[in-house]
């Protein structure tokens, strides 16, 4: 396969799960969003099947939900994971509820399953063939990429004109596409459904262009740690994922904190403010505006956003607004 339809085909599937996929896997997955690429095997559940299939009973009390409420608001707070495997089971009682009683629905964006606007973005930001990476890698790095693309029905030069932080991306989702974590299960595809079904107005705190030149805007150097990283964890990927999809959905806030916020904050500082802080922050002021109207409202973003001493929460309580637990 050359360059360009690498690339093409690499764009096209990233697109199936929007621009929150990209945002999400620059940490690797620590915001639970991941593409499916074409040269995966494992076959896409349809939305429908999805639906069905992720409502069976829920163990324990399921994924954390909180509520903020006024004299004439009630916003909901859900984290959700993008990609699961069809099998796993998050909606409780309680989400469904939420969910049924609001009147609009906020997410990351509005339209994250809207392939046309995200592969322009992709093709633009994406792709840098003055700066191919087997300049920005060592040769022993290049080699493990090129052994990596390998196993996807690529090569390192197909991968080379890419910019690291689509490369890092088209790695991370082959081995949780083979086994069995899709787009199509995520929560918000389910959700945005649902909504559109129900004639629920959808809203978006950004658009797909300010979520794609977030990751694209980091400096080059993070961007080679982050395809560094996602190179280094590749055989491990699989393990890292079910464990943050375990804590979410068990209701696990401080093993989400743990497993995906600290380190995150630790190892890629620079990425944990571009990509969990400012963003937080963005949404916290978003929020308050809401506050000031009236009505109800279901607010679902990353789990990654909610979990943290700078999850949305705590922005939220610094700012004098009452965050608790749904009931």
């Amino acid at each position: 396969m050359n360059a360009h339809a690498f690339f093409a085909s690499a764009a096209r599937n990233v697109s199936r799960a929007g621009a929150s996929a990209i945002v999400s896997m620059a940490v690797f997955s620590a915001l639970f969003s991941v593409p499916r690429p074409a040269f995966a095997q494992t076959p896409a559940a349809p939305a429908a099947q999805s639906a069905e299939v992720q409502s069976a009973e829920v163990q324990g009390d399921g994924p954390a939900l909180w509520v903020v409420r006024d004299e004439d608001s009630t916003l909901y707070l859900f984290g959700s994971v993008h990609v699961l495997r069809p099998t796993t089971a998050w909606e409780t009682p309680r989400i469904k509820a939420a969910f049924d009683a609001s009147s609009d629905v906020w997410m990351e964006i509005s339209n994250p399953d809207d392939q046309a606007a995200i592969l322009p973005l992709i093709q633009q930001h994406g792709l840098s063939p003055q700066t191919p990476l087997s300049t920005l890698l060592t040769a022993e790095e290049f080699a493990d990429l090129d052994a990596a693309a390998k196993t996807v029905g690529a090569s390192g030069a197909a991968l080379d004109p890419m910019r690291p932080w689509l490369a890092g991306l088209t790695l991370s989702v082959a081995p949780l596409t083979k086994a069995g974590y899709d787009p199509q299960s995520g929560v918000e595809l389910i959700l945005k459904s649902r909504a559109e079904a129900a004639g629920k107005p959808i809203h978006g705190f950004e658009t797909i262009d300010e979520q794609v030149r977030i990751l694209a805007g980091l400096p080059e150097a993070d961007q080679v740690d982050f395809l560094r990283a996602t190179l280094e964890d590749f055989d491990e990927a699989v393990t890292l994922l079910d464990g943050m999809v375990t804590a979410w959905s068990g209701g696990d806030v401080d093993g989400l904190d743990r497993i995906v916020v600290k380190e995150m904050k630790t190892d890629a500082p620079a990425a944990y403010d571009a990509l969990l802080v400012r963003r937080n922050a963005n949404w916290t002021g978003q929020i308050e505006t809401l506050l000031k109207g009236s009505g109800t409202a279901f607010i679902v973003v990353g789990a990654a956003h909610l979990a943290g001493a700078d999850s949305v929460q705590s922005m939220l309580e610094a700012k004098g607004v009452d965050v608790r637990p749904a009931p």
